[in-house]
């Protein structure tokens, strides 16, 4: 018998201990390997599971029957997906998004299309058995070196972030799917990835009141169903990251908020690496946390165990259980927190499935991308060119050296990447040479995501400007003045973007 299965055995044989991991159970959402139902995940259903969260290895052509087998073990289970469109997709996962990102809407500033996008992308999350959407971004990004939000969030004003978040969680709530506002509160003034490190923002705490948490209240006041908090030390209101800082997500109650707080991936280094993930999940409870989100099993990389994904939910678990045998989290405090869960899960399970004839087939995402295109500089139309994948390594966050962008971009011809974060001088040079002797002369299209801030990135473009006949940056990051070359302004590292970008390139796509 495993450990796994004796400790199902105590608990079965336990009714007190069965008592409190069922208490448990209802605050938890975890992430799982997988295209299929593990065991371990549908004992824990059964036994009161509050859902799952879907990431890129659990999309597969099965995927609402997978949605239906989970609901076949807890008929209330919340199906949630990190899916914001633009550069974060994990429905499209193996190709690109074709949907536009917040950067795109917030560029257009027409909130009639970003309440079709919502509303498409609940039409979408409900053809798969889902109904919690992880977005949109509500972060006002007001820091150019974030390596986390940048292009995810609407924008940098914080009153055009907020009508977008308005228009987005109407779109996706009126599509019968509970939208979730993130990160509270607010993670647009960072250079820190949480992914990675624990960010502390110096901000004066009248200008977040003023900036970060407008778009939050904005929501708030829209009827948002979930707000997601951020892993974020603001020090004026303590010491703790928000997620576990009463004070901060006492904030949401005072400004009326009487939804499902939920927290951001417990096992992102902010909290993995400092309370871990069973210490992190008692004292965001304590805080006032009501679904604690214990994020992707993949995301340890080569470091993760073959049971990651159980490994992560019992640790949760079982510091929950421990915490309330012990008295440090009250009874009254996880039954507040499973009702809250338990009333959005009837919400969702009741909504009427919405009418997808005529208004959903006229959704344009390709019309929409296209008008939020901007070109800066001369661009001609020419020729197919040779593209160089000059961004930077990919993030937890964010994939950005996904293969479907330069793909798109180049139509299936052959590419080159090149990240000059991780060259020395001698070496990029050597790396342009030998990419321009691959390119024969055709005109260089430099796909880039941060000619703005990166010193390294802007010097690459200079150098394959004076070397090269042609070059055109291809810029998926935001938006940047004086490239020294024509740049192509996409605003979102997606399969719609790139090919759109193509079409401005050579006048058509494939």
């Amino acid at each position: 018998m495993s450990v796994a299965e004796a400790n199902d055995d105590v608990s079965e044989g336990d009714a007190g201990t069965a008592e409190l991991e069922r208490l448990a159970n209802a605050v938890l959402w975890p992430g799982f390997y997988g295209r299929t139902v593990p065991a371990w995940l549908d004992t824990a259903l059964h036994h009161g599971l509050a859902g799952v969260v879907y990431f890129a290895q659990n999309i597969g052509p099965d995927l609402a029957a997978l949605s239906a087998g989970i609901r076949a073990a807890n008929p209330q289970a919340l199906i949630g997906i990190d899916e914001e469109g633009g550069s974060v997709t994990r429905l499209e996962a193996a190709t690109g998004s074709t949907l536009p990102g917040a950067a795109q809407l917030g560029a257009l500033d027409d909130v009639t299309a970003t309440e079709a996008t919502g509303a498409e992308l609940a039409r979408r999350v409900r053809a798969v058995g889902a109904d919690v959407v992880l977005g949109p971004v509500a972060d006002v990004n007001t820091d150019p070196r974030n390596p986390v939000i940048g292009v995810r969030a609407f924008g940098a004003d914080a009153d055009l972030v907020s009508r977008h978040v308005v228009a987005a969680v109407e779109g996706v709530q009126t599509g019968g799917v509970a939208a979730c506002v993130k990160h509270f509160p607010g993670h647009g003034d960072t250079h820190v990835d949480s992914h990675h490190d624990l960010p502390r923002i110096a901000v004066d705490p009248a200008e977040i009141e003023r900036v970060h948490l407008a778009p939050f209240r904005a929501a708030i006041a829209a009827g948002v169903d979930a707000v997601m908090t951020a892993h974020i030390v603001v020090p004026a209101w303590g010491e703790e990251p928000a997620t576990l800082n009463p004070r901060v997500l006492g904030m949401l109650r005072e400004a009326g908020f009487d939804g499902v707080i939920i927290t951001d991936a417990l096992d992102m280094a902010a909290i993995r690496e400092s309370v871990g993930i069973g210490g992190g999940g008692v004292l965001a409870l304590a805080a006032g946390a009501d679904l604690l989100c214990i994020g992707n099993p993949t995301n340890p990389g080569a470091a993760a165990l073959p049971d990651q994904d159980e490994h992560d939910y019992r640790t949760a678990r079982d510091a929950i259980v421990a915490a309330l045998r012990d008295g440090s989290l009250s009874r009254e405090r996880v039954l507040e927190a499973g009702a809250r869960v338990a009333r959005l899960a009837a919400k969702l399970a009741e909504a009427a499935t919405p009418a997808e004839a005529a208004e959903v087939d006229a959704y344009d995402a390709a019309g929409i991308v296209r008008r939020a295109l901007r070109v800066r500089g001369e661009l001609k139309v020419a020729d197919s060119p040779f593209v160089v994948d000059a961004r930077r390594s990919s993030t937890l966050a964010v994939d950005s050296a996904a293969g479907y962008v330069s793909e798109a971009l180049a139509a299936g011809a052959a590419t080159v990447r090149l990240d000059s974060a991780h060259l020395d001088e001698t070496q990029r040079d050597a790396a342009v040479d030998a990419a321009l002797a691959q390119a024969d002369g055709r005109r260089i299209a430099l796909l880039v995501d941060r000619i703005d801030t990166d010193p390294a990135q802007r010097a690459l473009v200079a150098v394959f400007a004076a070397r090269a006949a042609e070059v055109v940056a291809v810029n998926v990051g935001l938006p940047a003045e004086d490239a020294g070359v024509p740049v192509i302004e996409v605003g979102s590292a997606s399969r719609i973007g790139a090919e759109l970008a193509r079409e401005r390139l050579v006048g058509s796509v494939r």
